[in-house]
C-alpha cells in the first residue's frame, strides 16, 4: 500500500545541489512503495515552451539554440549527480532524445504535448538513478502508463488498474508528473500546476495516506509574506478554503489539485524543501478546523458578464488559459473574473455569450469565515476610502469579499489591511458538555458573558456534547441558534470521535466546559489535558477520583500550564474555591470547615419541624425537581462527601473519598431495593429523623446534615453526617436551599468566616461556571 505520494516542483529540483536535498528529503521521508512526482528542473517546461512557439513560426535557429541551452542544464545536471556508467548511458539517452527532437523539428513533425513531456521524463529519470546511486531502491515511472484520458476526461477505473499493476511496492516510484495519454496513445498533458493535479490523482488511485507537496515557500500563509511582513503562516486550512484561494490570486495550490481528494481522508500537506525543519500547512476536509482569514491581490483582470455559464465551461475556460478562474452571481448577472491577457480567448470560445463588463481591474479579496466576511468587507472598504482608492467594483459571497479597483493593492496598503483585517488577538475554543438546566442556561448566557472578557481573545464555542450526540463546528456554534443547529445537525458519536476533533482544532486554547454529572466523562480528563485543553468542571467526579489518578492529572496540567477551574462542583455559584485559595496564597492557614453543602439537604432540615413527615417533605421536594431522581441518592450523603474531599484536597490534604467517615440521613435498610420499596417503609425513614431530632431539641439544637473538616496538629477529621447544632450557630439559621460554609483558621479563629448562598439553581450554577472561565481567560498566557 502506498503510504505517501510527494510531490517536488520546479525550484526544487532546479539545480544539482536542489536535487542533492530532494534525495535526503526522500531517505528521511519515504518508505517502499511510496510514491515521488516530479515536475521539470527549474525553467525547464517554460523552456520548451518558446521552443515549441519559435517551432511553430519555423524560427529554426532559435529553435537549435534553444536545444543547446537544454541540453547544457540537463547535462551539468548528470554530469555532477551521477559516476562512471549511470553517468554516460544518461547522458547518451539524452542526447538521442535531442537528436529526436532536432530531426522532428526540421520534418516538421514536432508534437507538442510530447515536447513537453520531456521536461519531466528527464526529473524522474535523473532523480530516479540518483537514489540508485545512492543504494536506495528507486524505479522512473512514465505516467502515461498510469494515468489514461478519454476526450478529456479520465479513465478512473482503468487508471486505478494500471497504478495497482505497475507501481512497485518494493521500491520508491519516482512519477512523471504533468502528462497522461488518450485511449489512442497519445501523450496529452494535464496543463499548468499539473503535477500537484498527477500527485493527487495518484494518491486516490492508489489509496494513499496523504499527500506532500515541497514547494519554495513554507506553506500557506494569510498574505503574501514577500509584500506583507506580518503575515501569517498557518498550520491547517480547510479545503474550500483553498480552493478560494486558488481562485482569488493566491495560487500555492490549484483548485483541481483538490478535486481527486473530495469525499477522501487522504491527508494533504504543503511543505517547504528549502527548509525542511519549518512546519507544514494541512489542507483538511471542511469542518474539522476553524476558517481562516486570507488577503490576496489580484493585478491586471477583466471581469465578464456570461449568459448561461455551465460549470463545466468554467473548468473548460481554465484548462484552455491554464489559470485558475472564478465566477459568481451579483443583481441577476453572472460575472466571471478573468486575466487581461485572456480575455479576447475567452470572449471568443463563448461566440458573443460574453460581454466586458470592467476592464483594467486590480484589487484585492478578503477570504473568512461566514460569521466574519460582513464586518470584514466593511472594514476593508473603509481601510482603502483612508488611503483614497475607491473600488470599481464590491461583491461579497459565501466566505469572502471582492474588492476589485483602478488603482495596485502596493505592499504599504496590503500590510495595512492585514493588520486591521487579519491580525487579531488569540482564539479560544469552547467544547461544553452537558445540555441540562444548567448547560442551557450557560449557553444562553454565552453571548453576553463574551463582551465582558478581555478584548485579546475571540471565543468561539465549537461544540456541544451530551451522551450520545455532539454539535460541532471548528469555525464556531452560533450561539443565538444553537438549538436550532442541535435539532438539525448533532449526530452520534464514540470517544474517538470526540478526541479526534478536539485534537485537529487549531485554536490558541481550548477549554472543555463539564457541566454533566457523568463519571464515565470525567475519565477523559487525561486525554483532553494530553490534547492541550483547559478544564472547567462543574461534575465532581474527577475532583473526588482516586488520589493516584488525581495527582497524575494535576501533574499533567501543571506541566503543559493549563488550568482546571472547578468552582461550582461545592457550592454552585458561591465563590468557596476562591476564597480557600485567597487565603491560603495570603499565608492564612486553614484548621476547620463545617457546613451544609447540598441545597436539597438544606431544603429539608430548613423546613422540617416535625409538624410533617421527613418522608413526605422529600416526595414533596422530589416532585419539585430539588433532588435526585431517585432521591435516596441525596439521602446516602454521597454528594456531601464527595464535596467535601474536594475542599479537603483544595487544601493540599491527600485524602480519598474512604478516608471521610460517612453517616447516611436515613437506615442502611431502606438504601436497598426500588423507590417503590422505600415508599413502603418510609416510616421508618420518620422514626428515624424523629429520633435524632427529639435528641437535638433535648440539646436546644437543631438538626442539619453537615460536612466537617477539621486539622489540629496534623491530626485530619473528615466526616459527613447528622448534628446537632446549637441554635445560636451560623448552621441553624438557613434559608431553605441555601449552602453555608463556616471557616475558621489562622486568621479567623474566634470569629468564623461565613460564606453562605443559594447552593443549587441552574442560573446560579450556570453564574458560577462563567466565573470560573472568565478567570481563565484573565490568567491565560
Amino acid at each position: 500500500m502506498v503510504n505517501c505520494v510527494h510531490k517536488f516542483g520546479g525550484s526544487s529540483l532546479s539545480s544539482t545541489e536542489r536535487y542533492q536535498s530532494v534525495a535526503k528529503i526522500i531517505l528521511a521521508h519515504t518508505q517502499p512503495s511510496d510514491c515521488v512526482v516530479v515536475s521539470a528542473s527549474g525553467k525547464t517546461t517554460d523552456t520548451l515552451v518558446t521552443l515549441w512557439q519559435s517551432y511553430q513560426q519555423q524560427d529554426m535557429q532559435v529553435v537549435a539554440d534553444i536545444l543547446l541551452q537544454l541540453s547544457n542544464h540537463q547535462s551539468d545536471l548528470i554530469e555532477q549527480l551521477l559516476q562512471a556508467d549511470l553517468k554516460r548511458s544518461a547522458l547518451k539517452t539524452l542526447n538521442e532524445e535531442l537528436s529526436l527532437i532536432t530531426e522532428l523539428a526540421k520534418n516538421k513533425q514536432l508534437q507538442e504535448a510530447v515536447l513537453l513531456a520531456h521536461g519531466e521524463l528527464w526529473s524522474a529519470r535523473l532523480l530516479a538513478t540518483y537514489l540508485q546511486q545512492l543504494n536506495i531502491d528507486a524505479c522512473a515511472q512514465d505516467a502515461r502508463e498510469l494515468f489514461s484520458l478519454n476526450n478529456g476526461q479520465l479513465l478512473h477505473t482503468q487508471n486505478v488498474k494500471q497504478c495497482s499493476d505497475l507501481i512497485d511496492h518494493s521500491k520508491i516510484n519516482v512519477v512523471t508528473g504533468f502528462i497522461a495519454k488518450n485511449t489512442n496513445g497519445d501523450t496529452v498533458t494535464l496543463g499548468r500546476n499539473g503535477s500537484d493535479y498527477s500527485a493527487t490523482l495518484l494518491a486516490s488511485y492508489c489509496n494513499a495516506k496523504q499527500v506532500c507537496i515541497w514547494t519554495d515557500t513554507q506553506g500557506v500563509f494569510s498574505a503574501d509574506p514577500r509584500k506583507v511582513s506580518k503575515a501569517i503562516k498557518y498550520a491547517k486550512i480547510c479545503r474550500g478554503q483553498a480552493n478560494l484561494l486558488a481562485r482569488l490570486g493566491n495560487p500555492v495550490l490549484h483548485a483541481k489539485t483538490l478535486s481527486p481528494l473530495k469525499n477522501t481522508d487522504i491527508k494533504l500537506a504543503v511543505r517547504s524543501s528549502f527548509d525542511v525543519q519549518a512546519g507544514q500547512t494541512d489542507i483538511v476536509k471542511e469542518g474539522s478546523v476553524k476558517q481562516k482569514r486570507f488577503i490576496t491581490t489580484l493585478h491586471n483582470v477583466d471581469l465578464l458578464t456570461i449568459d448561461e455559464l455551465s460549470e463545466g465551461e468554467v473548468a473548460d475556460i481554465s484548462q484552455l488559459i491554464q489559470h485558475s478562474l472564478h465566477h459568481f452571481n451579483q443583481s441577476g448577472e453572472t460575472y466571471l473574473i478573468v486575466p487581461a491577457a485572456a480575455t479576447n480567448q475567452i470572449v471568443s470560445y463563448f461566440s458573443g455569450r460574453a460581454n466586458i463588463s470592467e476592464s483594467n481591474l486590480n484589487g484585492c479579496a478578503v477570504i473568512a469565515s461566514e460569521q466574519d466576511i460582513n464586518a470584514l468587507n466593511l472594514q476593508a472598504l473603509d481601510v482603502l476610502n483612508q488611503q483614497s482608492i475607491k473600488p470599481r467594483f464590491v461583491h461579497q459571497g459565501c466566505g469572502y469579499a471582492l474588492l476589485l479597483t483602478d488603482q495596485l493593492i502596493d505592499s504599504d496598503v496590503l500590510s495595512i489591511l492585514h493588520d486591521q483585517l487579519i491580525n487579531k488577538g488569540q482564539e479560544i475554543a469552547l467544547i461544553v458538555a452537558g445540555l441540562g438546566n444548567v448547560g442551557k442556561v450557560f449557553i444562553d448566557q454565552l453571548s453576553s458573558q463574551i463582551k465582558r472578557l478581555p478584548n485579546d481573545y475571540s471565543i468561539k464555542l465549537v461544540s456541544l456534547v451530551r451522551s450520545t450526540q455532539m454539535l460541532f463546528n471548528a469555525s464556531g456554534i452560533n450561539t443565538q441558534q444553537w438549538d436550532t443547529q442541535w435539532q438539525h445537525e448533532a449526530c452520534k458519536y464514540n470517544k474517538s470521535d470526540l478526541l479526534h476533533v478536539i485534537s485537529e482544532l487549531d485554536y490558541e486554547h481550548k477549554v472543555v466546559i463539564d457541566i454533566t454529572a457523568s463519571e464515565q466523562f470525567s475519565l477523559l480528563y487525561t486525554d483532553f489535558v494530553e490534547r492541550d485543553c483547559h478544564l472547567i468542571s462543574a461534575n465532581k467526579y474527577a475532583g473526588t477520583a482516586p488520589t493516584t489518578w488525581y495527582e497524575l492529572l494535576r501533574s499533567r496540567i501543571t506541566d503543559k500550564n493549563l488550568h482546571w477551574r472547578y468552582n461550582t462542583s461545592v457550592g454552585a455559584g458561591l465563590p468557596i474555591n476562591f476564597a480557600l485559595a485567597d487565603l491560603q496564597n495570603s499565608g492564612d492557614k486553614i484548621t476547620r470547615i463545617e457546613g451544609v453543602f447540598s441545597g436539597t439537604l438544606s431544603w429539608l432540615f430548613s423546613k422540617y419541624d416535625g409538624s410533617k413527615a421527613f418522608s413526605d417533605l422529600v416526595i414533596e421536594a422530589q416532585n419539585m425537581g430539588f433532588t435526585e431522581p431517585d432521591p435516596r441518592e441525596d439521602l446516602s450523603g454521597r454528594d456531601m462527601q464527595r464535596k467535601l474531599l474536594i475542599l479537603a484536597r483544595e487544601l493540599g490534604l491527600k485524602l480519598d473519598l474512604n478516608d471521610i467517615e460517612l453517616s447516611a440521613l436515613m437506615p442502611d435498610k431502606l438504601a436497598k431495593g426500588s423507590w417503590k420499596d422505600f415508599i413502603d417503609q418510609k416510616d421508618e425513614l420518620d422514626s428515624f429523623i424523629q429520633v435524632h431530632a427529639s435528641k437535638a431539641q433535648s440539646q436546644h439544637s437543631v438538626l442539619r446534615y453537615t460536612g466537617l473538616l477539621e486539622i489540629e496538629q496534623g491530626k485530619v477529621t473528615a466526616k459527613v453526617g447528622i448534628a446537632y447544632v446549637a441554635e445560636g450557630h451560623a448552621l441553624a439559621n438557613l434559608t431553605p436551599g441555601d449552602n453555608i460554609f463556616v471557616i475558621n483558621s489562622k486568621w479567623y479563629r474566634d470569629n468564623a468566616l461565613v460564606i453562605q448562598g443559594p447552593g443549587a439553581g441552574k442560573e446560579v450554577t450556570a453564574a458560577g461556571i462563567h466565573s470560573d472561565l472568565y478567570w481563565l481567560v484573565q490568567n491565560l498566557k
